[in-house]
């Protein structure tokens, strides 16, 4: 035994000697006499993690500073205790099964023999070792993901934190603590035992904040107060109920559910992703536009903030979670679809911030339960949140259907406790090209939904050497909860927390609603929006240099005079400028004529083009509207174009989110008609007063027509959903046979007559279309799933012949009035 005992000595010297040809440390403090050791008293080291490359730092520092050495034994009387430190931290699964203590073997001996001999005395000195200190002083990715966290790492990642950071270890010897000093409060053995352990662990844990910031894991420190909310303690004696199982077993589940949502924040990686995504903006864009972020500064102090940006890329989380942190906040934790938790990935992002949440709850639950008490914890302690209200990306670009789910968990929670105020932050992305655009095309095209993959996402990074323009971040006009609830059920504090409840159902559809409109008033308007708008009107997408810089300035000229919203953002360049910002990122292409330049579409860029006028469809539905109604007809007076806006925006309103009520609608429009009578797209007789286009031979007339002509795919499938209603009537179309009839027809139509837009045939917005008709209680659905209408809905279906041509109204009438087959 002796010959192995010196054998182990001799292997930890040689060991010692060969980490340190890599290891450099800082050993505080500085001059170690100021620890004040009583040399009459033996010394004992506690590091707080089992690892040896700590145990043989701690060796080799108390070597050179001559201090008592930590394997050397340590004197208890008559016993000779074998070395002078212990591992504050045992591993449970090392020991597990053996009816081991927790404590260490060592700390509970020195214990015994204090209590036994009030002569003896230990003094306990706790060691600081920390591999790379703070994570935000990195300036490698590598060393970022692997410097010190709150986590305890396993044998791997230590070995990479040593190779990684062995130039930068902290050493910290702390002052003794007296264990004579400590047990003259009459404490038994194990009471001693546990008050030492906790008053070491407070301290480790203070060093260590110190040095790397608080600890916000949450799979650590919040998990278990998940499992201890009433709501999810009552979903497990109902689980266990209904599945005959024990209650054990119901709890364990509701653990595995609790791991499989929560995040696992990690200052390492956040810092790792911001030093990758520098480096990934600056090889794929080429700038952040920022605009408003002071709003968030200014409510920031003492608000819960929740991000609810719209839902275009991927991009999209890290680009918000980016611009928070480099503005000083502290990044939101994203709710992500667990489609998202891939190998590898998957941690990243959890440990970035992300939790995940299932597609759909029905059916689970106990699932349900855990993650309603997972945000409401959350939510209460002041963490800022953000999803995406849509649900899924925009395939189309335009604002989806909001999803009243998570949003409704938030209400909820809010209404159950609302000691601090909750602010919803609504937020515009808007790119100039998008990496998923192709596969988007895909999809609209009828190819099934591509499933992420680890694979996917690596063949994604050959797009990194293409060109995408700059993205535009736009934080919009914040929503107080308690306002809005206010306004809208004045007694809603005194209310149970009941998501069943008719009132929350609603005003969560309503809040939702508010905040799709709020996300589209930030909306930017960039170049790429503005060429998308102006050439998609042409009929073959081509236009002569001169007539596009006039329709560009139209255009401009409109968000300048009119503008759409307080918080929309205009293009700062003109039209000269947009066109050749546009051939740079090769979306146009210029073609010498002898009559003067053309500019046209780039072959396959037509459908991409669509994606980005639909961004801002919204900001011109308006204009467009009334450049539609006065292409169409000859004259007409004022009173006329406000009646027909007014029909034709009830529909509008709903699948555009436009801002206007109804109320509001007359003062708009008489906006818009006067920018364009100020343009010469309009005119207006001195006699009648009435509103006519200027002459059939102008050039202005033209372009009345091109304007008009950006709202002419969403009236057209508007006019076919209501023209189906019209020809089957009230009770004869389930909404699952009108969707499949508008989709098939729309399919036809573009193959048949032209209608080339490419979202034209898209079922899912027909499917958000009829929805939205709905929820405004314009379709009615009976017991038997067969759709109702009233003469409501057949007004708009009016109005909407005065915008379209008859060419456009007799397709769509001939095959409405075909018969439709599936296949």
């Amino acid at each position: 035994m002796a010959d192995a005992g010196k054998l182990s000595g001799w292997l930890l010297r040689f060991a010692r000697r060969v980490l340190y040809v890599w290891v450099r440390t800082a050993v505080f403090p500085a001059r170690l006499e100021e620890l004040a050791l009583d040399p009459a008293k033996p010394v004992c080291y506690v590091l707080q993690d089992r690892h040896l490359s700590s145990l043989l730092v701690l060796g080799e520092e108390t070597r050179r500073a001559a201090l008592p050495r930590a394997e050397a034994p340590i004197i208890a009387g008559r016993e000779r205790l074998p070395r002078s430190f212990f591992f504050l931290n045992r591993d449970r699964r090392r020991h597990a099964g053996k009816g081991a203590s927790s404590h260490s073997p060592l700390l509970i001996r020195l214990i015994a023999h204090a209590l036994d001999d009030a002569q003896f005395d230990v003094q306990l000195v706790p060691v600081v070792i920390l591999w790379g200190r703070s994570p935000d002083k990195q300036e490698s990715i590598l060393k970022a993901l692997f410097s010190e966290t709150w986590r305890r790492p396993g044998p791997w990642r230590q070995l990479l934190a040593i190779l990684l950071h062995g130039r930068n270890v902290l050493v910290r010897f702390n002052a003794p603590i007296s264990l004579r000093g400590f047990l003259a409060e009459g404490l038994d053995q194990e009471a001693a035992l546990r008050k030492l352990s906790r008053v070491l662990r407070v301290h480790f844990r203070r060093q260590r904040q110190m040095a790397i910031g608080p600890d916000l894991s949450h799979r650590h420190t919040q998990v278990n107060a998940v499992l201890a909310g009433e709501r999810v303690r009552a979903a497990m004696a109902d689980e266990a109920a209904l599945h005959g199982i024990p209650l054990a077993e119901a709890q364990s589940r509701a653990r595995g559910f609790a791991l499989e949502i929560a995040s696992d924040y990690s200052y390492g990686v956040v810092r790792a992703l911001e030093l990758f995504l520098t480096w990934l903006w600056t090889r794929l864009y080429d700038g952040i536009e920022l605009h408003n972020f002071a709003t968030v500064t200014h409510i920031a102090p003492g608000h819960e903030i929740v991000y609810v940006p719209c839902h275009r890329s991927h991009i999209d989380y890290l680009l918000l979670s980016y611009i928070i942190h480099r503005q000083g906040l502290t990044p939101p934790h994203i709710a992500a679809g667990a489609n998202l938790n891939l190998p590898i990935v998957g941690s990243l992002l959890r440990r970035g911030g992300a939790f995940f949440l299932r597609r759909s709850l029905k059916g689970e639950a106990l699932y349900a339960a855990v993650f309603h008490e997972y945000l409401h914890l959350m939510l209460a302690r002041g963490f800022s949140i953000e999803y995406f209200i849509e649900g899924g990306r925009s395939r189309s670009g335009r604002m989806l259907t909001p999803k009243a789910g998570i949003l409704g968990m938030t209400v909820l929670s809010f209404i159950r406790q609302h000691a601090r105020p909750l602010v919803f932050v609504p937020v515009y992305v808007g790119y100039e090209k998008i990496i998923e655009g192709k596969a988007y095309l895909g999809e609209l095209a009828g190819q099934p939904k591509q499933r992420e993959s680890l694979l996917g996402l690596l063949r994604s990074v050959r797009e990194l050497k293409r060109v995408f323009g700059k993205v535009h971040v736009n934080f919009g006009q914040p929503l107080a909860l308690a306002d809005f609830l206010d306004a809208r059920r004045a007694d809603w504090r005194t209310q149970a927390v009941d998501e069943q409840a008719a009132w929350a159902r609603s005003i969560t559809r309503s809040a939702a609603a508010e905040l799709a409109r709020r996300i589209n008033d930030a909306a930017v308007l960039n170049p790429v929006n503005l060429i998308a708008l102006a050439l998609l009107a042409t009929p073959r997408h081509t236009a002569d240099e001169h007539g596009l810089l006039r329709l560009l300035e139209h255009y401009r000229g409109l968000v300048s005079a009119a503008p759409y919203a307080p918080t929309t953002i205009s293009c700062p360049l003109n039209g000269a400028q947009i066109v050749d910002y546009a051939e740079r990122l090769a979306l146009v292409e210029r073609l010498s004529d002898p009559f003067g330049p053309l500019i046209r579409v780039r072959e396959g860029q037509a459908p991409l083009l669509a994606y980005f006028r639909n961004n801002v469809l919204h900001l011109f539905a308006l204009p467009a509207v009334i450049a539609c109604l006065l292409s169409h007809n000859r004259r007409l007076d004022t009173q006329r174009v406000i009646q027909a806006v007014a029909g034709i925006c009830t529909l509008m309103r709903a699948e555009l989110f436009l801002r206007w009520t109804d109320d509001e609608l007359p003062a708009a429009s008489e906006a818009i008609v006067g920018v364009l009578l100020a343009r010469g797209l309009l005119r207006r007789s001195q006699v009648s007063g009435r509103l006519a286009a200027a002459d059939p031979i102008s050039q202005e007339s033209a372009e009345l027509r091109l304007l008009g002509e950006t709202i002419r795919p969403l009236l057209e499938r508007h006019f076919l959903t209501l023209a189906l209603l019209e020809r089957h009537g009230p009770g004869k179309l389930s909404r699952q046979a009108l969707e499949d009839q508008c989709h098939l027809l729309a399919r036809r139509l573009s193959l048949l007559d032209q209608f080339n837009a490419a979202d034209f045939p898209e079922k899912a917005t027909f499917s958000a279309f009829i929805t939205n008709l709905v929820e405004a209680e314009f379709l009615r659905e009976d017991e038997g799933g067969m759709l109702h209408f009233d003469e409501r809905l057949l007004t708009p279906l009016a109005h909407s012949e005065l915008v379209l041509s008859a060419d456009a109204r007799q397709a769509i009438r001939r095959m409405a009035g075909a018969d439709v087959t599936g296949g």
